[in-house]
């Protein structure tokens, strides 16, 4: 390397050592009722996400946390529930501090996502409804929005 060369800084790198379910429910309400097979579902699904320091160095946790209700269109008959907590443990470098947080909570969660939608897919099939196909969440903005929301919670003080 020449004298004026500056070094370049690293690049980030992540890789997952690896992933599970800490906690998984399925609830076929529509069986437990006896409600008719050929309705209509809405579903709604709402995301949830963590993420912490683990003890090993650079090691970290995201956890995809997924409450999935599908009701009757035509009614409010509750089809089924399904709520997951689905979990990635990340070895991370080369991130700054600074970026550590959204980078947890949009780049971590991207990377498991896949694996996630698949499980959905086949709990929802094997649970007797039609396999839910989850369309991709954008984590950037869940992570901004939920930036967004906590500073209007928290407004920042004026000095008086």
């Amino acid at each position: 390397m020449a004298e004026n060369e500056t070094p370049q800084p690293k690049q980030p790198q992540m890789r997952v050592l690896g992933q599970f379910i800490r906690d998984m429910s399925f609830e076929n309400i529509m069986a437990q009722k006896g409600a008719p097979a050929d309705v209509q579902p809405d579903v709604q699904v709402q995301v949830n996400l963590d993420a912490k320091k683990r003890p090993g160095e650079s090691q970290y946790e995201t956890a995809i946390k997924l409450n999935i209700t599908s009701k009757a269109k035509d009614g409010d008959a509750t089809l089924f529930v399904l709520e997951i907590d689905y979990v990635g443990i990340f070895q991370v470098e080369n991130v700054p501090e600074e970026q550590m947080h959204p980078y947890l909570l949009i780049e971590c969660p991207r990377m498991i996502f896949p694996f996630l939608r698949r499980i959905v897919s086949d709990v929802t099939r094997d649970g007797g409804f039609p396999p839910l196909n989850l369309e991709n969440i954008d984590f950037l903005s869940l992570y901004r929005n939920e930036v967004a929301r906590r500073q209007a919670e928290n407004p920042p003080k004026a000095d008086a």
